[in-house]
């Protein structure tokens, strides 16, 4: 089965489809500790990263059954594979996020 689903095999020289077509809308998926400003921490890194405003309705927030960690999707509009690469970088150096999609 190739990448797309199909079971047609690839043919030498064919190109690849890119898994995502941009522009598109993406969600990330952020988890860190459940604090008071997690969720503005979050959202001011995509704005860093991105150069627009992130609109806090584009921001799901789900808390852990415990309640000492939270879950954010955030939704944004991507341009580019470099953009949401730049992200999930921005993401893996940032210390108060624990994990990442």
């Amino acid at each position: 089965m190739t990448q797309d689903g199909s079971d047609k095999p690839e043919a030498p020289g064919e190109e690849k489809k890119p898994l995502i077509e941009y522009p598109a809308i993406y969600t990330f998926k952020v988890m860190g500790e459940q604090t008071p400003d997690f969720a503005e921490h979050v959202r001011s890194l995509f704005k860093r990263k991105m150069g627009t405003e992130v609109s806090p309705d584009s921001i799901h927030v789900q808390p852990s059954s415990k309640g000492k960690y939270v879950s954010l999707s955030v939704s944004v509009f991507l341009l580019s594979e470099e953009q949401r690469r730049a992200i999930y970088a921005e993401l893996h150096q940032d210390p108060r996020i624990v994990y990442y999609l």
